[in-house]
């Protein structure tokens, strides 16, 4: 799953590839928002961990990956 992060004061946006369900990202936004941890923990499909202040959020989107394409072809 794709799982796209704005962060407060930052001109880019942090995007990974995680392993985990929608379901789970949406906890663990949740719990962040909710003040019941200080950090969004979420781990990319490398197995390396993302962590981001809770109070820095902007937004969270969350998405199916895209199919990369490669080569010259008619769109």
């Amino acid at each position: 799953m794709e799982v796209k992060i704005g962060v407060q004061h930052a001109p880019r946006e942090i995007v990974l590839e995680s392993g985990q369900s929608a379901e789970e990202v949406e906890r663990a936004v949740s719990e962040a928002l909710a003040g019941k941890s200080q950090l969004l923990t979420l781990v990319d499909e490398h197995g390396r961990k993302v962590l981001v202040p809770a109070d820095r959020l902007a937004y969270v989107e969350l998405g199916e990956p895209a199919p990369r394409k490669v080569g010259f072809g008619a769109l």
